[in-house]
């Protein structure tokens, strides 16, 4: 059973990711629900992280998915919209790289602070930047 504070904040999130392609942030939650720190929002999303109603990705932004919802939020005659055909682009902050105008640069590798070492000349991988990043 969700607390009501709980249940607003599952239908803020859910509302949110439908609509931009991406969860909302700590300060938008906050900001939603009334409340006057992020501290309580991450009560709420802890208590609804351990009732397996969202997961979270450890070390990255807006990394909420909603795994279920609570039967007080299942809409009667609920359709995926894929079935109906009127699937939505995702907005152009979460198109991939290589999509927009992009160019490969390539990382010659890592070196650890300390004590100067010779310099690498081999590559061990590329990677996609967009070229409104690179001058020259």
């Amino acid at each position: 059973m969700l607390t009501r504070k709980q249940l607003e904040l599952l239908d803020f999130i859910k509302t949110r990711t439908d609509c931009d392609g991406v969860p909302p942030s700590f300060d938008e939650m906050k900001d939603a629900l009334d409340l006057r720190s992020k501290s309580g929002i991450h009560r709420l999303i802890t208590a609804l992280e351990e009732r397996g109603f969202i997961r979270r990705l450890a070390h990255r932004a807006r990394a909420l998915e909603i795994i279920k919802l609570p039967e007080a939020m299942e809409r009667p005659g609920f359709s995926p919209k894929v079935i109906k055909g009127d699937k939505v682009d995702p907005p152009r902050g979460a198109m991939p790289v290589d999509a927009v105008y992009a160019f490969e640069i390539p990382v010659m590798g890592r070196i650890a602070a300390g004590v100067p070492i010779e310099a690498i000349s081999e590559i061990s991988h590329h990677v996609a930047v967009p070229g409104s990043m690179l001058s020259g």
